[in-house]
């Protein structure tokens, strides 16, 4: 049978032991049963929605967090054995086609330019943001109106001109050190906009508070371990067979303890690094292919130019996750989410086995 989430306890206890002594570091695992008992009127529905009714009658949770960043998730059995949902959406696509012409379709007139001017890349132009998050906070606004039409060839553009830009912001002001690109694809993801974009900014003084949070906690890994833990994570999730083909210098993997559906991780030397950026947009092809995907956020984790000691051995991190069906009406977060643990129902074993089907290893 092939690997499931709520078979993790049963994957660590027969990992090679040095294998399980770092996963042991770095996660806790446990196991719970859920019960209840459903009226004779609600059989014909759960048989529907679910397969049998004794499907939902006990159902598998496992509990996964990692002790040194305290990100947890919840995993259901009976959400996790859900097919994906890998069809093309014609109705999305027309929606997005109706929305041509706005603004972003022609950034010369319709965006602001930033006091540097702007960045021109092959399939992309920088604008400078109308509303800002920080005191530099700009745009890369895609050629291609559509957000999902991606290729790696076309990423790569997208982040050298996102750096770029950050190079241009540091001639204007070298204190605005820390640079975080991001990308929210469509409504679901926070995009207002349509047409495709990623957001850049750069923050003076110390970098956002989550970014420093994960720098610090992994140098207290390495203050306690003595190991790097970037390295043991990415050892314990390949040891599970959670890992993805990636060029060389490149590292990803299906994270155990995503914050939300099928997130993927990247590990990188720099987004300077071509494979890391090439790497990202054959993910996200895959991930829109393979995976449903269709709208997510991506958020680029990076040390500050320069980095300093303090930075020393940080890679580039990129995270990536789905947000869900444009159409939905609900959610995808709610209280559990935002303050105590994230619930999710794609298992990390099926989100790797179908992006290793075309993940193209030398996409560098």
């Amino acid at each position: 049978m092939k690997p499931a989430i709520t078979d993790l306890p049963d994957l660590v206890e027969a990992l090679d032991p040095g294998e399980r002594a770092v996963f042991e570091r770095i996660f806790e695992v446990s196991a719970t049963t859920g019960r209840l008992v459903p009226p004779g009127s609600m059989h014909p529905w759960i048989e529907k929605s679910f397969g049998s009714v004794d499907a939902v009658r006990e159902q598998r949770i496992v509990r996964v967090t990692n002790r040194i960043t305290l990100e947890g998730t919840l995993f259901n059995g009976l959400r996790a054995a859900r097919p994906m949902d890998t069809g093309t959406d014609l109705e999305l696509e027309q929606e997005i086609a109706s929305t041509a012409g706005d603004p972003f379709c022609n950034p010369e007139e319709g965006t602001p330019a930033d006091t540097f001017g702007r960045v021109r890349g092959e399939h992309s132009v920088t604008a400078s943001n109308v509303a800002k998050y920080d005191g530099y906070h700009g745009l890369v606004i895609f050629d291609d109106h559509n957000p999902l039409h991606l290729t790696p060839e076309k990423v790569d553009d997208y982040l050298a001109v996102g750096l770029e830009w950050h190079r241009r912001v540091l001639e204007e002001d070298p204190e605005a050190r820390y640079f975080f690109p991001m990308w929210n694809c469509l409504w679901r993801a926070g995009g207002s906009i349509i047409h495709g974009h990623v957001q850049l900014a750069a923050a003076r003084g110390a970098h956002y508070p989550k970014v420093e949070r994960l720098r610090r906690d992994a140098a207290a890994y390495a203050a306690r371990c003595g190991g790097d833990y970037f390295d043991d994570l990415y050892r314990v999730h390949a040891a599970l067979g959670l890992d993805l083909p990636c060029p060389e210098g490149v590292r990803g993997f299906a994270g155990l303890a995503p914050v939300k559906e099928k997130e993927i991780w990247l590990l990188g030397r720099s987004l300077e690094d071509r494979s890391l950026r090439r790497a990202v947009g054959a993910v996200l092809r895959s991930c829109v292919d393979e995976l449903g995907v269709r709208s997510f956020n991506a958020a680029f984790l990076l040390p500050p130019i320069p980095g300093g000691r303090e930075w020393s051995g940080f890679p580039a991190v990129v995270r990536i996750v789905d947000r869900g069906d444009p159409a939905g009406r609900t959610s995808d977060i709610g209280a559990m989410e935002l303050y105590a643990a994230s619930v999710v129902a794609s298992d990390p074993f099926r989100v790797a086995e179908a992006l290793r089907r075309q993940v193209p290893k030398g996409t560098g």
